[in-house]
């Protein structure tokens, strides 16, 4: 039995333990007030059908012309079967991956489309343009809630937390993605680090192997740790 099948088994037998998507937040973020502001205002309500919330910012920022105070986003929260929905209606757009690094020690994982054309069912407007969004994405387990209410909060047991692994196993599982992967399983295989032919790292240290600069004079080929442990029975003396 493998380890995703034995989380899914115990998660059946636990349904405490079992992981669920709490939310998802769209952000739309255009960085000044006025039409463009609408138009993503337009754009996020055709997406979600929901009504967003405009943000403001909360410091002046003369080099980008923003001030305190100022409208400059809107954002979107998704919850239950609408949130679910709406992932597997942008996940198509990034090719149904996202890499491991996208994910938290708590299991939430975000990602971003750079154009929102690309979502299925989008048609282009010119009058609209072209908008950019972040989609950040909230797992957790049943009795999170216990940790952030406002009365009588508890401590949550490390037991109880989720982790990376079981977050990527979970979404796998409610999405029903085949090919939902993350970057360093792509092929089924390890991402191999890239051998350099010139520069900085392209050889190896030939006592620890090692990549990174060493001493290449005199043929040596040694990082400057194992050459301060082979210089005197090299030869060398410490100058002073």
């Amino acid at each position: 039995m493998s380890e995703g099948e034995a989380l899914v088994k115990m998660w059946e037998e636990h349904p405490m333990l079992k992981p669920r998507i709490e939310k998802v937040v769209v952000n739309l973020n255009v960085g000044k007030s006025g039409e463009p502001l609408e138009k993503a205002n337009t754009v996020l309500k055709e997406i979600t059908n929901q009504t967003p919330v405009k943000r403001k910012a909360k410091k002046t920022i003369r080099d980008f012309g923003i001030r305190e105070g100022e409208s400059i986003a809107v954002v979107v929260t998704l919850r239950k079967q609408k949130a679910i929905e709406f992932l597997k209606k942008v996940l198509p757009v990034v090719d149904n991956k996202i890499s491991k690094s996208s994910f938290d020690l708590r299991g939430n994982f975000a990602f971003g489309l750079k154009e929102h054309i690309e979502i299925p069912g989008v048609k282009y407007d010119p009058e609209i343009g072209i908008f950019g969004m972040d989609i950040c994405v909230s797992v957790n387990r049943p009795g999170q809630r216990v940790k952030i209410r406002r009365k009588k909060k508890k401590s949550i047991g490390p037991k109880h937390m989720l982790t990376p692994e079981e977050s990527i196993i979970f979404v796998r599982k409610t999405l029903e993605s085949k090919s939902y992967k993350t970057e360093d399983e792509l092929m089924g295989k390890q991402q191999i680090k890239k051998e350099r032919k010139y520069g900085k790292g392209s050889r190896p240290c030939v006592r620890c192997g090692s990549y990174g600069p060493v001493i290449r004079r005199y043929n040596l080929y040694l990082c400057r740790h194992c050459f301060r442990e082979a210089a005197p029975k090299l030869g060398f003396k410490k100058y002073e």
